[in-house]
């Protein structure tokens, strides 16, 4: 099976679509899957997503996505995305446990796991901030101006989830680094093309605690992320005579930037499609009863967890429906500069259907907490994140760090 990998797509999707067609043809080849690293910046389906979009007005512009959306055009490989810290985050939140934001491009959601033939693909959405990371998700569109910059930052009741996943995931996808990655790697030869990642990588706080903690639990073979604008390598040997992950940054899609790689993976014969996964369905029936959704600190470490019942009851649901994701169904007007679409958000069918296939019940636009939860929610007042009006916003736009870099502005300290 062959796999692109690219870094932070910012919106230039027909490029790399173009570049793959290109590649297939120069080189007589197949690609087989496209996978992007966060930023994907392009499920804007009408000009009010672009609301949802933490980036400076200057940089918003509907791009090429809405042709996808629309149907005037389709995606020449099956796609497969996480988000980063600059998506259309009312769009993603409806797509929370994943889906399709387009025929044939699929969001693997803020956390998720899904298969491509046999090969299982797990991510995780969004960039670390610790000051947000044991909260419950509780931004709801439309954003205010703090939440807009808050609803990418990974929670913990994510992570937790797929620290839950035993079977072998073999790629994984994060936006930001596992921390510590750089130990891996040439870290020299990066700090010579981005001096002012030097003083993080000393500090241990250049990347994600939370993927790091990942990395050592899943230990999959290839990891791939993108956020820094630039490509690093890495082998990361777990233990003595353990596994080896081998890791991959890209850069964002730009002429001469090293943002796009092919990756051929040992795989059984096509035909390939996207589907369900067993095991992350029951893991998202088991811990649904405790998403946490508001504001309160939440503490998941005393969970107990037995999945083999859940197992069963997905598996026999399975073979009566099959794995195969329901079926993509716009939720807003299509693209017209002359007529702005509506407003507000949208309970997303698919999201529906899968909740109603596991039993579920629909809680993203819910803003109260199950009764499970409540004796997992501190009630110390002092613990509880009131709001963020009087906190500095942190720089995690690298864009925006190299051009504070240019003129000597930034500290090496920022988030990325």
């Amino acid at each position: 099976m062959k796999i692109a990998v690219e870094g932070c797509m910012h919106g230039d999707l027909d490029n790399v679509y173009s570049t793959l067609l290109h590649l297939e043809k120069v080189e007589n080849t197949k690609i087989d899957l496209l996978i992007c690293c966060g930023d994907f910046q392009q499920a804007v389906r009408n000009e009010t997503d672009l609301e949802s979009l933490n980036v400076k007005a200057k940089y918003r512009s509907m791009n090429s996505f809405w042709k996808y959306y629309s149907g005037e055009e389709v995606a020449p490989f099956p796609t497969i995305f996480i988000g980063g810290n600059h998506e259309a985050s009312n769009y993603l939140w409806e797509l929370y446990y994943g889906g399709w934001a387009a025929p044939n491009i699929f969001f693997l959601g803020f956390a998720g796991v899904i298969k491509f033939g046999n090969i299982r693909i797990g991510g995780l959405s969004g960039i670390y901030n610790a000051r947000h990371y044991n909260l419950g998700h509780y931004e709801r569109p439309p954003y205010n101006e703090n939440d807009i910059r808050s609803i990418y930052h990974v929670r913990e009741y994510d992570v937790y989830k797929l620290m839950q996943v035993e079977e072998p995931i073999d790629i994984f996808l994060s936006h930001d680094w596992p921390v510590g990655i750089t130990d891996y790697g040439n870290w020299k030869e990066l700090v010579r093309f981005k001096p002012f990642f030097e003083k993080e990588i000393e500090e241990r706080t250049l990347g994600s605690k939370a993927a790091a903690d990942l990395l050592d639990k899943l230990k999959p073979p290839y990891w791939f992320s993108a956020h820094l604008h630039c490509k690093f390598a890495a082998l990361v040997q777990h233990g003595e005579d353990g596994p080896v992950t081998k890791f991959l940054a890209l850069d964002k899609c730009l002429p001469g930037r090293k943002f796009l790689q092919v990756v051929e993976i040992e795989s059984k014969p096509g035909p390939y499609e996207i589907q369900y996964d067993e095991e992350w369905l029951a893991i998202t029936k088991n811990f649904n009863c405790i998403f946490p959704l508001t504001r309160r600190l939440v503490h998941l470490g005393n969970l107990q967890v037995n999945l083999q019942d859940y197992r069963q009851w997905v598996r026999d649901k399975i073979k009566t429906r099959g794995a195969k994701p329901f079926d993509f169904t716009r939720t807003l007007p299509i693209y017209d500069p002359s007529c702005p679409g509506s407003n507000g958000h949208q309970r997303n069918p698919q999201t529906e259907s899968l909740l109603k296939f596991l039993e579920l019940p629909y809680v993203l636009d819910s803003t109260s907490e199950s009764n499970v939860l409540m004796h997992l929610i501190s009630a110390d007042a002092n613990e509880v994140a009131l709001n963020d009006e009087n906190e500095d916003a942190e720089i995690e736009d690298v864009d925006e760090m190299e051009e504070l870099a240019e003129v000597g502005v930034v500290d090496a300290g920022n988030d990325q």
